[in-house]
């Protein structure tokens, strides 16, 4: 289970940085638009997707506490 909620946040983590830098990218270059999305809603999931990717290390973190008591 442990592995599977590292896998989890990593790629969460890492998919939500990467719709971030996304984002503010499109945002500097002048858009509000990217592929009919607005960049506001991108930036919006990559910091959910960042925060899910946390959440799952903390779940972990929180398992490991719980266990060496």
């Amino acid at each position: 289970m442990d592995k599977g909620l590292l896998t989890l946040g990593t790629v969460a983590g890492l998919g939500g940085v990467l719709l971030c830098v996304v984002a503010v990218a499109v945002r500097l270059s002048g858009s509000y638009w990217l592929a009919g999305m607005q960049v506001g809603t991108l930036l919006l999931g990559g910091t959910a997707a960042m925060t899910a990717g946390c959440l799952a290390f903390l779940a972990v973190l929180a398992r490991h506490a719980l266990a060496e008591r």
